[in-house]
């Protein structure tokens, strides 16, 4: 496929009977708390694992604004399945990143996508708010340059099928201690996988508890010792941008599809009264014009930051209050987007089969990922009034 033709359309890599077959799933997922294991083999079939690694290592070669605007696609079909990939996409982002500044640190990553192999994000630890900057995990050195990492890992998305778990952890040994240790490892018994993933919501991403027993990343692995704190390493830098603008996709894509299914459900309604189509009530109007005017501004956002990203713009200290308030915007904005969806549905969206109850669980999860309306407040505060004086 010729991934870089004039005019970029998502159905081409994502074509209708696909979304059509995600889309019937997605409910049986939600309803049986269940990975979508045909969704992964479907996408795997297609190449999706491989959209962002390059032409010469056997992948797509996508930009990452296309790899965005394919998650957005996705995910208006099956959320928990986007979501799921996103995991998966954001180390093979980083891996992009890294070799378009000419670094091959995670070549492996994008060699081992291209074969099909799923890479899954393996950094969330319970109360661990310095997120990248810190961990709970102890990561201790063996004699050939490679770390066991022992700890608690949450939020493990792709926990059923990932082949490789991308994690970091503190060595507080080494002479040079103490380190921020990033490295990959293989699944063995030192790695489990709590089966305790019972959620509102992205029941289908599987995001469960995975606790590290010494798991051993061996020296060619291991990818960074970094001093603890944020530092200026494109590794850093490469998570943070990759992740932020592949969560808000996510949930611009489940904004689009409530929009989509609104409007659906409001030329389909009939008043009583008047009886004409929902679709000509001035009321319905506005609410699916507000929803429009929120969804709007979410793709372009996503477009012009990626562009950023693959184009090594500079934005200086700018980028992780861009970052982080992009992701924000989008998950408050797709939040509103499926609340008005949910009122032009009517009463009949408050039953948990249909669809767009299951969108307004979904949606839900977004709050709660890096970087949290906390972070993202403090950041944008930073950038426009300067650090608070101590």
């Amino acid at each position: 496929m010729d991934a870089m033709s004039s005019a970029f359309d998502p159905a081409r890599f994502l074509p209708d009977d696909l979304i059509a077959r995600l889309r019937e799933r997605a409910p049986v997922h939600d309803r049986e708390n269940t990975f979508p294991h045909d969704d992964l083999e479907d996408l795997r079939a297609a190449g999706y694992l491989g959209i962002l690694a390059p032409t010469e290592l056997g992948g797509v070669g996508l930009s990452l604004a296309q790899a965005a605007a394919l998650q957005q696609r996705l995910a208006g079909a099956a959320p928990a399945t986007a979501l799921a990939v996103n995991m998966h996409l954001v180390w093979t982002g980083v891996a992009k990143v890294l070799r378009d500044r000419g670094l091959d640190d995670l070549d492996f990553v994008l060699r081992g996508a291209v074969a099909g192999e799923v890479f899954a994000f393996g950094v969330s630890e319970a109360g661990n708010d310095l997120v990248l900057f810190g961990s709970d995990t102890e990561a201790a050195p063996d004699c050939d340059g490679g770390y066991r990492f022992t700890g608690t890992k949450i939020f493990t998305s792709l926990s059923p099928v990932w082949d490789h778990l991308g994690v970091h952890g503190l060595d507080t040994t080494s002479p040079d201690a103490p380190k921020i240790v990033f490295g990959f490892l293989d699944r063995d018994d030192s790695v489990v996988s709590r089966d305790d993933w019972n959620t509102m919501g992205m029941r289908g991403t599987q995001s469960r508890t995975t606790e590290l027993h010494g798991a051993h990343a061996p020296a060619d692995r291991v990818v960074r010792r970094l001093d603890p704190g944020p530092q200026p390493d494109p590794l850093l830098f490469g998570i943070f941008a990759v992740f932020e603008i592949l969560i808000a996709s996510v949930y611009t894509g489940i904004a689009r599809r409530a929009l989509d299914v609104a409007v659906e459900t409001a030329r389909a309604r009939r008043s009583k009264k008047t009886g004409a189509t929902y679709a000509a009530d001035p009321d319905i109007r506005w609410r699916i014009a507000d929803m429009a005017l929120a969804y709007d501004a979410l793709p372009p956002q996503i477009a012009v930051l990626s562009d950023d990203v693959d184009g090594q713009v500079d934005h200086g200290a700018r980028w992780f209050s861009m970052l982080a308030g992009l992701k924000h915007r989008a998950v408050t904005a797709a939040k509103t987007v499926v609340d008005e969806a949910m009122l032009v549905g009517g009463g009949s969206s408050y039953f948990a089969h249909t669809e767009l109850s299951r969108l307004y669980r979904d949606v839900l999860a977004g709050q709660f990922h890096p970087s949290d309306p906390e972070f993202a407040h403090s950041a944008l505060a930073t950038a426009w009034l300067g650090p608070v004086d101590a």
